[in-house]
Formats: structure tokens, C-alpha cells, sequence
């Protein structure tokens, strides 16, 4: 049978995907009712975001030591630092240059391929980066590992396309806790990649054969590469693909009347600049260059003796505090960011976790004064704890940001390219934001601008400049292609 042609058969970049609200079975009365989440794509999802830290970063605890017994470094041991540096790193430069190739080959070819080459790109790469004995080897496996890897952005991608925006909020809460175990379970001392590394030397009666000996990191490589492996055939087998790519043929009884349903990629240049994605962008890179700097000093200040203004803390009881926000940031996330996003809206909520910022670096010289004049006292740890609290309010504007960032896309065909921007956009600034911070934070030592204080002020200044980023937000995310609030009054396009 065929339809009357309407105003969003047709839609362009600059018109809102609505539907009505009988074909949303939504009469408008009353709250939305939330979405389910289909709890085995999901399940399946949550799987690959598990084991993505795990061989991405498994290889943190003992690549110091490997990089010590390569003949690179001559028996200078001040040159570790440098190569092993290289050697983590280059993985995340690599992707940089092949994130938004891979998110946007995804909107053509599908989410489930890209995924599926980054999990048999990773399991190769950690084989042979265990099997590998000069750096170059090394170098090459990373490379390969970052050049294959476009999980990140097609992962989001799957996201927007399993949820709507009553569940959107949910989803992205639990997002970050798996991440956080994968990322435990990969770099932890007692686990994977601390305690599996030289197993000749923990376990010589079950690791006698001369191969481990030879290759005493490749343990912990084959355990990454198993996870990877787990996650290929999981994701080959159970998973469905997300990206829509079917037409509705015309109906031989008003062929006129119809149109596909399918819409096209929009170029990426037109992509970028495009306002909504510009805005959301916008706003990602603004959260990322105040949270990185944030990371980068926090234990650098806890290390810097008290008279110049830290702690002098040392490293067991630093990584202690870090782990404590791990832990309490990834609960409070779960059980609280969804039911605050929908009480309050995301918009307020992400000016929220921006302006937690402000606080944050009042904090720093604060609780450096009250260490210099009594030392460790409990007033003292009070305020860390109090730094930790407001972190993880400043933590909940990532799941906004990412909200939004996939509700700008102009279309779910380009969904794909839209994150692929974003993690470009992130990856940059989290390749330059730690040196920068740093940097900032030593000189404002080493000149003793404002006491050495200088640093804070500064951070305070960019951070109230980067808040009004947020401003031109609309209060709720853009409305979406078969979202069931797509005519509610909440998502019309208000900027308060």
C-alpha cells in the first residue's frame, strides 16, 4: 500500500528526524517509558569493550624490564624511559592516523566488519610482539596493532544504533565500568601483564622448556591475544550488524509515492563542518584537554615535595589514591548518571561535570597550604577525598558528551564518521595535553610565578573559557531517527 509522501521523506541536514508520536506509541502524555536494551547485542558489545584495554595496554607492567634486556640501549639504563615511551605510545599515534578511516569505512561496509578486522588485527599483533626480539619488532607489532584498530569509534557507533534517547544515558554509564576491569585485568601487578610476565621464573617446574626462556614475555601476549580471539569468534558468530543498509523498493501501486529509506554518507569534509557536529566536537575536545591536564598534574602535585606546594607522597600510596577513584568513580557512574541525566537533562549535567573543574584546581593549592603547615594531618587527606568526589561529578560529562556526539550525526549512515571525528579530535589533544600541563606546572614552579601557584590560576582561566563552550547546547540531545521522544517537547531545539 502506498503513503503520502511527507515533509521527512526527504530530509536534509538541517531538518530534525521526527516521527509521529502514534508511530512512536507515544501519545505524548506522561514520561516516555525507557527503552529496553537488547541485552545480547549489548552482552556481545560490552565483550569487545572488555578486551580492548586488555591488548592495548597489557603490555604496561613489564615493558620497562623487556626494553632493559634489548641491546638497544647499550647498558644505559637512563635510555629506558625513552624507548619504552616509544614503544607505548606509538600505538596510540598510529591510530590516530587510521581512527577516522576506519569509522568511516564502517558507514559503508558495516560496524561488524571494522570490528572484526581489529580483533584479528590484535591477536596478530600481540603474538608477534611476544614473539619479537629487537625493537624494531616491537615497534612494527604496535604499529600493526594501531594501523588495525578501529574498534573505538565503531564500538560507539554500535551504541547510537542499539539505543535511543531514553536509554542512551544508561548505556553510556556502563560503558565506562567495563572499560575500567578490561583496563584492571590488563595492567594490574597481580594480573595479566604483571603477573604472567617471566613465568620460567615464577613457575620453573611448569615453564621449564627452553621456548620460555627465550621468549619470557610471550605468556602474558598469548593470554591478550587469547582475549582477542574470544572476542573475534563471539562477535563473528553472535553479533548482528547495526548498520542499515537495506532499501524499500518502490510499490508498484504509486511508485512515485515512495522513497528508499536508505541515506547515503555525507562527505567528510561536510561532515566536520557541519554545526550540530561541530558543536558536540567542540565540546568532547574541550572535556579532554581540561581532563588530561587534570591527569597529568594530579600525580605529579602528589609527588612534589610539601615545600613546594605538594604532597611528597610516594608512589605505592599515589597509585592507591588513583585506584580509590577507579573504583568509586565506575560505581557511582553505574547507579547514578542515567537516573541524573533523565531528571536533569544532559545539558545540564555536562556544564555540571565542566564546571566541577573550577573546584578542582581550587583544591590543588588548598591542599598543598594545609600539608606544608601540618603535614599529613586528616584535614589533609579529607580534601584529596573531597578532589576525588568532585572528579567523578566532572567524570559524568563524558557520557553527556557522548551523547550528544552521537545524536549529531546527521544521519545514521554517517554515524560512524561522526565518532571517527571525535576520536581524531581526542586523540590530538591527548597526544599534546600531558606534556603541556606538565610543562606548565614545572615552570610555574621553577620561576615561582604567584609562589608557584601560577599553574592553578592558569588552568582556572582556560577552564571558565572552555565552559562557555557549552553554552550553545540545546537542553536535551538532538532527536534521532526512531527515537520514541523524537516529538516530545523536550527535543525541540532549546539553547537553555
Amino acid at each position: 500500500m502506498s503513503r503520502l509522501r511527507t515533509d521527512h521523506d526527504n530530509p536534509t541536514e538541517e531538518t530534525p528526524l521526527l516521527q509521529t508520536d502514534s508511530a512512536n506509541g507515544h501519545d505524548g502524555k506522561g514520561p516516555v517509558p525507557i527503552t529496553p536494551l537488547p541485552r545480547g547485542q549489548i552482552s556481545i558489545l560490552f565483550v569487545l569493550l572488555l578486551v580492548e584495554p586488555i591488548f592495548s595496554q597489557c603490555i604496561y607492567p613489564f615493558i620497562n624490564q623487556l626494553v632493559s634486556e634489548l641491546d638497544i640501549i647499550g647498558g644505559d639504563e637512563k635510555k629506558i624511559g625513552y624507548y619504552a615511551g616509544l614503544i607505548e605510545s606509538i600505538f596510540y599515534l598510529t591510530e590516530v592516523v587510521f581512527v577516522i578511516q576506519w569509522s568511516r569505512l564502517s558507514d559503508y561496509i558495516g560496524r561488524k566488519p571494522v570490528l572484526l578486522i581489529g580483533m584479528a588485527g590484535a591477536t596478530a599483533s600481540m603474538i608477534c610482539f611476544g614473539l619479537s626480539k629487537r625493537f624494531w619488532q616491537l615497534v612494527l607489532s604496535r604499529c600493526i596493532l594501531g594501523a588495525l584498530n578501529g574498534n573505538v569509534g565503531a564500538m560507539q557507533s554500535v551504541v547510537g544504533e542499539l539505543t535511543d534517547s531514553t536509554n542512551m544515558a544508561k548505556m553510556f554509564a556502563l560503558m565506562p565500568v567495563v572499560w575500567s576491569v578490561g583496563a584492571t585485568l590488563a595492567s594490574v601487578r597481580p594480573l595479566i601483564g604483571g603477573q604472567l610476565a617471566r613465568p620460567h621464573d615464577r613457575w620453573p617446574k611448569v615453564f621449564a622448556n627452553d621456548f620460555w626462556r627465550h621468549y619470557p614475555y610471550f605468556l602474558p601476549c598469548a593470554v591478550s591475544a587469547s582475549c582477542s580471539a574470544f572476542g573475534f569468534f563471539i562477535a563473528a558468530l553472535f553479533m548482528k550488524e547495526t548498520l542499515n543498509r537495506k532499501k524499500t523498493r518502490p510499490s508498484s501501486e504509486a511508485p512515485e509515492e515512495l522513497e528508499s529509506t536508505t541515506q547515503t554518507p555525507i562527505p567528510l569534509l561536510t561532515l566536520a563542518r557541519h554545526p550540530r557536529v561541530l558543536l558536540a566536537v567542540a565540546n568532547y575536545g574541550s572535556l579532554c584537554i581540561l581532563d588530561i591536564a587534570y591527569r597529568a598534574v594530579q600525580p605529579l602535585f602528589f609527588a612534589t615535595p610539601c615545600a613546594l606546594g605538594g604532597l611528597g607522597l610516594p608512589p605505592k600510596t599515589i597509585g592507591l589514591i588513583l585506584g580509590s577513584f577507579g573504583i568509586l568513580n565506575g560505581a557511582l557512574q553505574a547507579l547514578w548518571f542515567a537516573p541524573l541525566v533523565r531528571r536533569f537533562g544532559p545539558k545540564r549535567v555536562h556544564m555540571a561535570g565542566l564546571g566541577a573543574f573550577l573546584p578542582l584546581w581550587v583544591l590543588f593549592p588548598v591542599i598543598g597550604a594545609l600539608a606544608r603547615e601540618g603535614g599529613m594531618t586528616p584535614w589533609v587527606w579529607a580534601a584529596v577525598m573531597l578532589q576525588q568526589v568532585v572528579s567523578v561529578v566532572m567524570d559524568t560529562a563524558y557520557g553527556c558528551v557522548f551523547m550528544y556526539i552521537t545524536s549529531s550525526a546527521p544521519n545514521r549512515s554517517s554515524l560512524g564518521g561522526t565518532n571517527g571525528i571525535g576520536q581524531l579530535v581526542a586523540a590530538f589533544v591527548r597526544a599534546i595535553g600531558p606534556a603541556s600541563a606538565t610543562s606548565l606546572f614545572a615552570v610555574s614552579l621553577e620561576r615561582n610565578w604567584l609562589g608557584g601557584g601560577a599553574v592553578w590560576l592558569i588552568l582556572i582561566v582556560v577552564s571558565c573559557a572552555l565552559w562557555t563552550v557549552s553554552i550553545p547546547l540545546p537542553r536535551e540531545t538532538w532527536p534521532r531517527e526512531g527515537d520514541p521522544t523524537a516529538n516530545d517537547e523536550v527535543h525541540r531545539d532549546r539553547s537553555t
